[in-house]
């Protein structure tokens, strides 16, 4: 996916191509993520949507939910919603960073490179 340290740096203009493809991809992963978090608390929870909405962007966003749940089902949901969540975030991160982290390194070792 990414040019070996043995080739030429890509032009800016892929580079912020690549920027943009990686930002599209962490967006719909946080799009379908809300979406699945909206379905398990109106589904397990009974929560109208608006609220279901609520909580899952909560936990996504690393606050917690703000209605506890009440049912067994509910509980098991929300922790693995939780854990889900947090993977997400991690994921959703690199995503947006490691593009702008290898163009970094790999300027840095090109012009090492071409001097050495």
């Amino acid at each position: 996916m990414y040019e070996s340290r043995h080739q030429k740096p890509i032009p800016r203009h892929h580079f912020v191509r690549r920027l943009i493809t990686h930002g599209i991809i962490s967006i719909a992963l946080v799009v379908v993520s809300l979406f699945l978090g909206m379905a398990g608390y109106h589904h397990y929870e009974g929560l109208e949507w608006r609220d279901a909405f609520l909580n899952a962007a909560m936990l996504l966003g690393g606050m917690g939910p703000v209605n506890f749940p009440q049912t067994a089902a509910g509980k098991v949901f929300a922790g693995f919603y939780a854990l889900y969540a947090g993977l997400v975030f991690i994921v959703a991160a690199g995503l947006i960073v490691a593009p702008t982290l290898h163009r970094m390194l790999h300027l840095f070792h090109w012009d090492e490179r071409k001097n050495g």
